[in-house]
């Protein structure tokens, strides 16, 4: 790849990623309904022509960051260490997510309301599960020798990593972490996990 590519792939995912952004900015001020592609591009100083470019809808522009997310730990956990035990690794991805300053768990969790909240995200999202996020399991079983297809333990692993992690978003942007960062709920999280979430005992 040469030099001018590469400056052009970073600066179309750079304009992405702005898009992505200020949709989900846009979104959490005014309401998916109140969002539409000119809202977007105007307010990621860019044609509209251009939004489309790069996302056929709204809805594909606000899951963007999910999606290129879980990508990134697909890369991240494919580029950890071959023997380090898998708890380990998905920990140390959590723990670096949050800890990213250029992320803005608000955001995150803004992204989650909204799935829930509109159909036409919620049926974006089934075919991002079916296509990003499996890669996702996929790397994990390929870490702990199992079978996406047949082994429940890559897809449970899956499934409680990416609750534990909304719900260590939801809390930590909440008034009730009691003083504990993101990093400190990620490692309780993880740490309750290991231990198979016991039930609390009550002194």
């Amino acid at each position: 790849m040469t030099s001018s590519t590469g400056l052009r792939d970073r600066k179309k995912a750079a304009t992405r990623a702005a898009l992505s952004a200020a949709a989900v900015r846009l979104s959490r001020l005014h309401g998916l309904d109140a969002v539409t592609a000119e809202a977007i591009a105007a307010e990621a100083d860019v044609s509209t022509r251009t939004f489309h470019n790069y996302f056929p809808s709204k809805e594909d522009a606000i899951l963007y960051q999910a999606e290129s997310s879980v990508q990134e730990w697909v890369n991240d956990l494919r580029a950890r260490p071959a023997h380090e035990p898998i708890w380990d690794s998905l920990e140390a991805l959590a723990i670096a997510y949050v800890s990213d300053d250029s992320r803005d768990l608000e955001d995150l969790s803004v992204v989650s309301r909204l799935v829930e909240q509109s159909p036409a995200l919620m049926a974006r999202t089934v075919q991002m599960h079916n296509t990003v996020s499996r890669l996702f399991g996929e790397a994990i079983a390929d870490r702990t020798g199992t079978d996406i297809d047949s082994d429940l333990y890559p897809n449970l692993l899956q499934v409680a990593v990416g609750g534990a992690m909304k719900t260590v978003i939801e809390l930590s942007i909440s008034e009730n972490a009691g003083g504990r960062t993101p990093e400190q709920l990620v490692s309780e999280a993880f740490a309750l996990l290991r231990a198979g979430l016991p039930q609390p005992t009550h002194n």
